[in-house]
């Protein structure tokens, strides 16, 4: 089976958040498991510098009112999976980040530059771009190529099969409907009301609509975004979708991450010896310029700074923590007001308190691997990723009961830390005092080293690899394309069953 799996980031040629890190690994459990799977996606000059055995594949003919593009071709670095990288140089080469020029601000043009991304992947789909090669699925992620589902919808038979995954329903790819034309979308669709958002073109809500099946990132964020609370106004859409919509929980790179091989770490670790996580921890605070003291608690955030992120309750929670001898430490950006307050919270709590503003990617290993607890609360969280690295690390997660943290973490209580099933800490409320409450608890445990090690031991056996989600993927590639099991055997029964196994044993 061939598979184009279309994106706006993916690691490392590319990386604001954890659509990069599923970009990178869920097509390399796929390529394990046989499918042909390929990216594409913007050529920003990071990623034009990074891509393995680059060369210019194909000249891209003007559209769009955008001429001297090429197709680049290359491999995902340190990995078998073939990259298309769209080298634009009016659209991506240039300073600042992926979405956003150096001051913080949207780019005024990204209705353009990622509708280019979505008619060259339907090019790259339909063959014509002279390539032999040809997909039998196009799958599509997140706003920035929400409207690919729908250009291939207005091609002849035969054309590919569409998935779209909407990986964060607050993210909608929304613009003025006067930038259609330019971005080669006919104005009928907008009429019609299909990509129609309160007055709006919403580049996602394209995806839900014309793609042949429609996934999110976790099972329980698949059923809170059937409700109002939730749902950004598609909610309505996607209980209309029925059984074309289904929620798979994404997993975790366990080669990138793991503490036993970890190349970022000061010294290694795994589940039969967790000394080295000691080491991890005093070399941490020596980095971030906190006193290395063994027996303060570390608390670490590694998050966009963002109020889905409860970025403000942990910030009016700090000098509680500060009280009680714990040390904080925050790697992220996000809203500059926050970040800004952070910085303030730093310089009223030394010894206490280290921000760094930014994202450094061998800081964030050493980070999960140094905390004892990490903080990863959320309003809404799709799925999340930190709090899965954080549990390979043994580093207990502090979540809130929403999303892909609830189906990821089992909270630490008389019961289940009586039948060792515990993982992390959970709470409900989406308030300053459900977190203090969870922190309180979080504290008591730890001063409990017996309890503490069993909960860590209990967080990293966990399993949160692709391998079950990448089959789950298969199954609806398969089912969508029409194809038969390779074996002849029917592949949702298994992997039911390799659901129990796993559920169990979490």
């Amino acid at each position: 089976m061939r598979l184009l799996f279309v994106t706006s980031e993916a690691y490392p040629l590319a990386k604001t958040g954890g659509l990069a890190d599923v970009s990178r690994a869920l097509p390399i459990a796929l390529k394990r498991r046989g499918i042909d799977a390929r990216l594409l996606l913007p050529g920003y000059p990071g990623a034009l510098e990074h891509i393995e055995n680059p060369r210019i594949l194909a000249e891209l003919a003007p559209m769009l009112g955008i001429s001297g593009a090429t197709l680049v071709s290359g491999r995902l670095p340190a990995t078998n999976v073939p990259v298309f990288l769209i080298d634009a140089p009016s659209l991506f080469r240039r300073d600042g980040g992926i979405y956003q020029s150096g001051n913080g601000q949207d780019w005024p043009d990204n209705a353009l530059r990622f509708a280019f991304l979505s008619h060259v992947g339907a090019k790259l789909a339909m063959g014509r771009l002279g390539l032999t090669w040809r997909p039998d699925i196009v799958h599509a992620n997140d706003w920035h190529a929400g409207l690919l589902p729908l250009l291939l919808s207005l091609e002849p038979a035969p054309r590919p099969k569409t998935i779209f995954t909407a990986h964060n329903m607050a993210f909608q790819g929304n613009f003025a409907p006067g930038i259609l034309p330019a971005a080669g979308v006919p104005e009928d669709c907008f009429r019609c009301g299909q990509i129609e958002l309160y007055g709006q073109a919403s580049f996602l809500k394209a995806g839900l609509c014309y793609s042949d099946r429609v996934t999110t990132v976790s099972p329980t964020y698949a059923r809170e975004i059937l409700t109002p609370e939730f749902g950004f106004g598609l909610d309505g859409l996607l209980r209309e979708r029925g059984d074309d919509f289904v929620g798979i929980l994404n997993g975790i790179d366990d080669a990138s991450w793991d503490p036993a091989t970890d190349i970022h770490l000061p010294r290694s670790f795994r589940l039969g010896d967790v000394s080295g996580k000691r080491v991890c921890k005093a070399a941490l605070q020596r980095e971030l310029g906190l006193p290395v003291s063994p027996k303060a608690p570390l608390i670490g955030f590694v998050s966009r700074i963002a109020h889905q992120k409860m970025a403000d309750a942990i910030l009016a929670v700090l000098p509680w923590l500060a009280e009680r001898g714990a040390q904080f430490v925050l790697l992220g950006e996000g809203d500059r007001e926050l970040e800004a307050e952070f910085a303030q919270a730093q310089e009223r709590h030394p010894g206490c308190v280290a921000v760094r503003i930014g994202y450094d990617e061998a800081l964030a290993h050493r980070l999960q691997a140094g905390s004892d607890i990490l903080l990863a609360p959320a309003r809404f969280e799709p799925c999340g990723l930190t709090q899965l690295y954080a549990l390979r690390y043994g580093t207990l997660p502090i979540v809130r009961r929403t999303g892909g943290l609830a189906d990821t973490v089992v909270d630490a209580n008389a019961r289940t830390i009586a039948d060792r099933t515990a993982t992390g800490f959970v709470f409900d409320d989406a308030s300053l005092e459900a977190l203090t409450a969870a922190l309180e608890r979080a504290l008591a445990l730890y001063t409990k080293p017996l309890t503490w090690r069993r909960l860590q031991l209990q967080a990293m056996v966990q399993d949160f690899s692709w391998d079950i989600s990448a089959d789950r993927y298969i199954s609806l590639y398969r089912d969508v394309a029409g194809i038969a099991p390779a074996d002849g055997t029917d592949a949702s029964l298994d992997l039911i069953a390799t659901e129990v196994q796993r559920h169990v044993a979490i």
